[in-house]
């Protein structure tokens, strides 16, 4: 699938003003910071009678060509995807660019990629480390279990290894924050790629560009320079857009040609959203 025909594709499961039943384009697998295979969520999307998904693993392609052909044999469209942590180094803020249409092939976004994957690996082993150190009961066996299908070793990855509670409860969201935020002793984050850079490598790579909730990281404003870089797209539905990002998502489409995509954002039992996509 070129680049147009991926657009194309896009701009038709995205009509209308409400989110496609029947697709879903923003789902993480175990191959990044998702807890489920790529086989169980095809088979979860098959049940839910999805027609349409899209893998979009953080800043990795890995199993993309698998992947789509299990759709297949499941009756399934998978369209390959990822999801790159970018960075407005301007504005100093989170930029994430969805890419669409791509394959496990995909060397522009890999060689930009790369890096991060091997710097969220370095800094979570740090992280964990840091909580040894001070005392805290890591079942470090179980964090290279959980593990062991990614690319690389996320935080989700180390408190499962570190918690029971479950993701999202009040007492994981207490703890993560008191440990990786503000003064907590594994509060240091990785160095992202650039945003333009992102958008680049995806355009590079035959894909087409979209940015990922903007109402989640306040980045509207960086949409002209993004399209200016091959932009084609806008994530408009997510959990954590209201129908006020909506709306502002809808100006910034009419205001550039752009087309819209909505997706759950699903990474299961580590997020709190759910593969069907209930706004």
């Amino acid at each position: 699938m070129n680049a147009q025909s991926t657009e194309t594709l896009l701009r038709t499961l995205g009509q209308g003003d409400a989110p496609n039943p029947a697709c879903n384009l923003h789902i993480h697998s175990d191959a990044s910071d998702g807890s489920d295979s790529f086989k169980s969520i095809i088979s979860q999307a098959v049940t839910l009678g999805f027609e349409h998904i899209a893998f979009t693993n953080h800043d990795t392609t890995v199993g993309l060509d698998y992947v789509i052909d299990l759709g297949k044999s499941f009756g399934v469209e998978v369209i390959g995807g990822v999801e790159i942590s970018a960075w407005d180094f301007v504005g100093k803020r989170k930029v994430h660019i969805l890419g669409y249409g791509l394959q496990s092939d995909s060397p522009e976004v890999s060689r930009l990629c790369k890096p991060l994957l091997d710097s969220r690996r370095e800094n979570t082993l740090w992280q964990m480390e840091q909580l040894l150190v001070a005392g805290y009961t890591v079942d470090v066996d179980y964090a290279a279990h959980v593990s062991r299908s990614s690319t690389s070793f996320y935080k989700q990855h180390l408190l499962a290894a570190l918690t029971d509670e479950p993701f999202g409860s009040e007492a994981y969201v207490q703890l993560s924050r008191s440990l990786f935020k503000g003064n907590g002793i594994c509060a240091r984050d990785i160095t992202y790629v650039d945003a333009f850079d992102a958008v680049r490598a995806i355009v590079a790579d035959g894909g087409v560009a979209v940015l990922a909730h903007p109402g989640q990281q306040d980045n509207y404003d960086l949409v002209p320079e993004l399209v200016a870089c091959g932009l084609r797209g806008i994530e408009r539905f997510h959990p954590d857009h209201g129908k006020a990002d909506w709306q502002r998502c809808a100006e910034w489409e009419e205001r550039f040609g752009l087309f819209h995509t909505g997706g759950s954002d699903y990474h299961g039992s580590f997020g709190t959203s759910t593969l069907p996509m209930t706004f």
